[in-house]
């Protein structure tokens, strides 16, 4: 990784044909043969019918809010399959891609934007967070925890997901100036998507964002988000470098967040539709089924069965949403401690007495 690039990485243009000057980087996922190609389309498809699906669900009001990835598979699929089991990851409120890759079931991923619970799935069994609904402060999360697991010896890559809009909050800068200072095995991964909800790109930072971690002494790249094999080669870099103890890394993966920042925004109220059709045009999932389709790798039975995986995926997280029951009043006071605390005991008892007052007035 060197420490600043001309240009983003690309190894597949959106006709789906290879780059053949990026040779270096091209050797990063000379693995990667005819079954993880297919592996890798399927997963961006699964990601995107998740999606798709979750905010039919929020749209219907079963959930109250989504972050949709429309666009992004490419740059959460292709870094996800760059970690190793072990390595931990740190993400924000747009990473479903990265949760489904990871190992989460679909069928929990609805639960905390549901209501019924602080989150959806166990960190711990798949080795990632769940969503950093406070933005950017991810960042310190990982960095500590990456400092850690070096102090502890573990060999192991921190990754933190983060969007262009979080380089602009403090947490993020305090970050890699931690990382820097302590070279702390950590890679820095920013989703540029070009809109932090209303804001464009170019009124957050005057150079590109990569640059930024240049500053802070921190190697950077910038790759074509688009393309899942250039993502998956910085990333397998970047990672190595952590695992390798050659400190953080910076990566800005060039995507586009094709609909809403949320179920709670309006694009159309900000975003030109001729800009939106240009980025329409590089879908990530087409580019990489021309890529398929030129190396004789696409066939229609092949496409039937990701599409029926898919809707089954789908059907599934549509049942395990609408199957969730409110939790019990009382369950907001587990885990607030890991230890028993006798203040929380305090809080609970009295909360039951509220709850208590009804029933009396009742009857």
């Amino acid at each position: 990784m060197t420490e600043q690039t001309p240009g983003p990485v690309q190894l597949v243009q959106p006709d789906g044909q290879r780059v053949g000057i990026a040779r270096d980087y091209a050797a990063l996922v000379a693995d990667v043969g005819p079954d993880q190609l297919r592996e890798l389309y399927e997963d961006m498809v699964l990601v995107r019918r998740i999606d798709t699906e979750a905010v039919a669900l929020q749209r219907q009001g079963h959930i109250g809010l989504w972050a949709p990835l429309l666009g992004q598979e490419a740059a959460q699929v292709g870094s996800a399959h760059a970690l190793h089991p072990d390595d931990y990851v740190f993400g924000s409120y747009r990473e479903t891609g990265v949760a489904y890759c990871r190992g989460v079931d679909p069928a929990v991923m609805t639960r905390m934007y549901r209501g019924v619970a602080h989150c959806s799935w166990d960190p711990e069994t798949v080795k990632m967070t769940n969503p950093a609904i406070v933005v950017g402060s991810q960042g310190l999360h990982a960095t500590g925890y990456a400092y850690a697991a070096h102090l502890d010896g573990a060999e192991i890559a921190t990754v933190a997901y983060f969007g262009d809009g979080a380089t602009s909050q403090g947490d993020i800068s305090e970050a890699l100036g931690f990382a820097a200072s302590w070279s702390a095995p950590v890679v820095f991964f920013c989703q540029n998507n070009h809109w932090a909800i209303s804001i464009p790109v170019q009124v957050q930072t005057a150079i590109p964002i990569a640059q930024r971690a240049t500053g802070f002494g921190i190697p950077s790249i910038q790759v074509d988000g688009n393309d899942v094999l250039a993502v998956l080669a910085v990333t397998r870099q970047a990672v190595q470098r952590a695992r390798e103890g050659g400190g953080p890394s910076f990566v800005e993966a060039i995507t586009y967040r094709i609909g809403p920042h949320t179920t709670a925004d309006d694009p159309t109220r900000y975003r030109e539709p001729a800009e939106l059709a240009q980025w329409q045009a590089r879908d990530p999932i087409d580019r990489l089924r021309r890529l398929l389709e030129r190396e004789g790798l696409w066939d229609t039975d092949f496409q039937q069965s990701v599409g029926r995986r898919a809707d089954d995926t789908a059907a599934r997280l549509r049942a395990a949403t609408l199957e969730l029951s409110d939790p019990e009043p009382e369950a907001m006071f587990d885990h607030v401690y890991a230890e028993h605390h006798r203040l929380v005991d305090a809080e609970r008892a009295e909360f039951r007495d509220y709850l208590d007052s009804f029933t009396e007035v009742a009857s």
